[in-house]
């Protein structure tokens, strides 16, 4: 905004100037060809007098050399009554041009090398016409016009110069109200609730400030009651997780009792991570920094040796790869976990007992895929199924799972995709950026094991 209004000073300004500029010029140089013609007519109306008088050459050319000026003025007597036509002086002018001023018997301008002639006829006491020949030269024409246009060039140029400056400092006033608003917006868009803008400058842009700051104080109300709905809503699971822990306990000993101590307690724990994190202040905004991240390896071997339990006790076929070699992701390991757990859960929760599922890891230059695929009947609607919220309820789903898994992957800059897998049922392909990281050697083997129905 601010450049724009300086162009737009400057186009005005310099349209303004030539408007006048240009015409007042063009006036100052027909003033000073008009002031050297008035010096000839009052050279030539000194000569006058002495032609009415006399004729003679000797006192006609005293006269012109009291003039001072013998060398630009010219006489030009006709000849008659027994005497022929003299001329005194420098004659520059043609004999047409001469002739010319006596039949139109008034005074005329012609062109000659150098500048132009004052032609001014005179009536002799014969009653024949002298003419007068005044010479102007082309550089008294033009005095003074130089100076004059230099005058407004510079006039000019400071017009355009301070219209500059004017149209600077009004951008100034308008541009700096707007950036700190562009500023306040920027970061209460990356977390900060805080972010006010202060309420100055134009109207409109006071306007828009005391709009900001007001959506700002909402935001902030509501970010307020929502942390506290979750906490709330969150806090009432620690009744019926008692419970459940009690009765866990209660089961003895084996693999599946204490796996299910072991879901039980890392249940608690994420409920204790939410009401946390909904009593802070401010949410977390920031991303995992360059020493952040996991093994996504390590956490899919981890999560997996959780599932088997129960991919045991339903007869599946699980099998995974690409585990072997440590996977830096840049996402935070709980997180990591939790998305794992959503789409493993999906398949125990969507598909029959006894149907195979696969977890792949496929480590890029620029990114990593996991792939977490089932023989199952597949996902018939995968936009409804990653969309948030979606679920119906009835059949156990609220819809959220696919879309905390989304939102992780969105979160490095990948997405997640739906599709197809070889063993026949649904495949959901997570990419995660790794936004120039070193390459990790590619290539891995697979693991295959198999649990007895």
């Amino acid at each position: 905004m601010r450049w724009a209004l300086v162009k737009v000073s400057v186009a005005v300004t310099t349209m303004v100037v030539i408007a006048f500029a240009v015409p007042l010029g063009l006036v100052i140089r027909e003033m000073a060809r008009d002031r050297a013609l008035s010096n000839a007519e009052r050279q030539a109306a000194a000569i006058a007098p002495a032609l009415s008088i006399t004729t003679e050459r000797g006192q006609l050319e005293r006269v012109v050399a009291s003039a001072g000026s013998d060398d630009r003025i010219a006489v030009h007597i006709p000849g008659g009554d027994g005497t022929g036509a003299a001329d005194i002086g420098r004659q520059r002018v043609t004999g047409a041009d001469i002739a010319m001023t006596r039949r139109l018997g008034r005074a005329s301008t012609a062109e000659v090398p150098g500048g132009s002639a004052l032609l001014q006829p005179v009536a002799l006491s014969s009653g024949a016409i002298a003419v007068v020949e005044v010479y102007v030269p082309g550089a008294e024409v033009r005095r003074g016009v130089g100076t004059a246009w230099a005058v407004l060039t510079a006039v000019g140029a400071a017009l355009v110069v301070g219209s500059v400056a004017v149209a600077d400092r009004l951008g100034v006033r308008l541009v700096r109200p707007a950036r700190r608003l562009a500023e306040g917006a920027h970061q209460l868009g990356e977390g900060n609730l805080g972010a006010r803008v202060p309420e100055q400058g134009p109207a409109e842009l006071r306007l828009a400030a005391t709009a900001f700051n007001s959506m700002a104080d909402q935001v902030v109300q509501l970010l307020a009651a929502e942390r506290e709905l979750a906490a709330d809503l969150s806090h009432r699971l620690r009744t019926p997780l008692t419970v459940l822990r009690l009765n866990a306990a209660s089961l003895g000993e084996g693999p599946a009792a204490e796996q299910t101590r072991a879901a039980v307690a890392q249940l608690e724990r994420e409920v204790d991570t939410i009401i946390r994190t909904a009593r802070e202040a401010k949410p977390g905004t920031a991303a995992a920094g360059a020493g952040g991240g996991c093994d996504a390896a390590e956490v899919v071997r981890e999560r997996m040796g959780f599932w088997s339990a129960l991919a045991e006790d339903e007869g599946r076929i699980w099998r995974v790869a690409g585990v072997e070699r440590p996977v830096r992701l840049p996402v935070a390991r709980a997180e990591l976990a939790a998305s794992l757990d959503a789409l493993l859960g999906n398949v125990f929760r969507h598909t029959p007992e006894g149907t195979a599922f696969a977890v792949d890891v496929h480590n890029g230059e620029d990114a990593v895929i996991v792939l977490v695929s089932d023989a199952g009947p597949g996902i018939p609607d995968p936009e409804k199924a990653l969309a948030r919220g979606r679920g119906s309820g009835s059949d156990g789903s609220t819809g959220l799972g696919l879309d905390i898994v989304r939102r992780l992957a969105e979160s490095t800059g990948g997405d997640v995709r739906i599709g197809s897998s070889v063993l026949g049922g649904a495949e959901v392909r997570l990419r995660f950026q790794l936004d120039g990281r070193a390459p990790v050697r590619r290539g891995h083997r697979v693991r295959r094991r198999r649990i007895g129905r």
